[in-house]
């Protein structure tokens, strides 16, 4: 893994994520949903800061409110790491939030992958990117691919990976002031789960505005979040917006930054959100 985490200062880049689309293509029989959804990175993010401890003791100097620690993806991250590998060092994990739960931008999960990445290297407990990987899937759907490291077409219940090179965008992105449950919004009974899968080879570069793709969890939220579907339908007006994740947040792609700062400055003053440019990697990322 990348071995220059070090150099970093003990502050660790977690980028947010969006889903360019998110199509359900079926169901398991255990009842896990089918996908098929490109991955992107972004440019902001949380950032962790980690220090090392001799006790073994796994401590989170910035608890998240209303989250119990054994429920907190970090703690579980470093635990997790700790018993697949014997390790007896310890850490202190203080995060700083940026990213807003609940948002579909892959906070948590990003959180999640940058511990274990950090703590493979400042522990020395050397697992290989697949072995990461798979821990990750234990924590959540979404944790892989941010240990993957690149742009993804993901499929399965997102962990079959394949790498793709999205075309260069900038995002204006809005974070509606709701906390969407995805496990609510996967067993609503009006969620289509029979969307034709597409071929790799039929992707296109899934630039800015080029129309391909849907969310099909997008109007199952519209319903249940009328501060979604505003936000939906105002940015819809500016270009081609959808949805990421199960929500909250939605986003439209522009050609530059220069269009989509000029668009967010027209937004209605009560709709918050921010500028981001796309990653091809994410900040942790080495060949290898």
């Amino acid at each position: 893994m990348a071995s220059t985490l070090t150099q970093l200062g003990g502050c660790y880049p977690a980028p947010a994520k969006l889903n360019l689309f998110l199509h359900v293509v079926g169901r398991r029989p255990d009842g896990y949903h089918l996908l098929q959804t490109l991955f992107r990175f972004l440019d902001v993010g949380d950032q962790v800061r980690i220090s090392l401890r001799q006790d073994g003791q796994i401590r989170l100097l910035r608890p998240l409110p209303g989250v119990a620690e054994g429920d907190d993806l970090c703690w579980r991250a470093a635990r997790l790491l700790q018993r697949n590998t014997g390790c007896r060092l310890g850490a202190d994990i203080d995060l700083e939030k940026c990213l807003p739960m609940g948002g579909g931008l892959g906070g948590g999960s990003s959180d999640a992958a940058t511990v274990l990445m950090a703590l493979n290297e400042l522990w020395r407990t050397r697992l290989a990117r697949q072995e990461l990987m798979a821990l990750g899937l234990q924590l959540g759907a979404d944790v892989p691919v941010f240990i993957f490291g690149r742009s993804a077409l993901a499929e399965g219940v997102g962990e079959h990976l394949r790498p793709v090179s999205p075309a260069a965008a900038s995002y204006v992105v809005l974070t509606p002031p709701v906390h969407v449950s995805t496990a609510d919004i996967f067993a609503d009974p009006g969620l289509t789960r029979d969307t034709p899968a597409i071929k790799i080879a039929a992707l296109p570069d899934a630039g800015p505005g080029d129309g391909f793709g849907h969310n099909d969890l997008e109007p199952v939220v519209r319903m249940r979040y009328p501060e979604v579907a505003e936000c939906l339908d105002w940015l819809k007006r500016q270009g081609d917006a959808r949805m990421t994740g199960s929500g909250a947040c939605v986003f439209a792609a522009f050609p530059d930054r220069a269009v989509a700062e000029a668009v967010f400055t027209r937004r209605p003053r009560h709709m918050q959100g921010f500028v981001a440019d796309g990653l091809d990697t994410h900040p942790m990322y080495e060949d290898g």
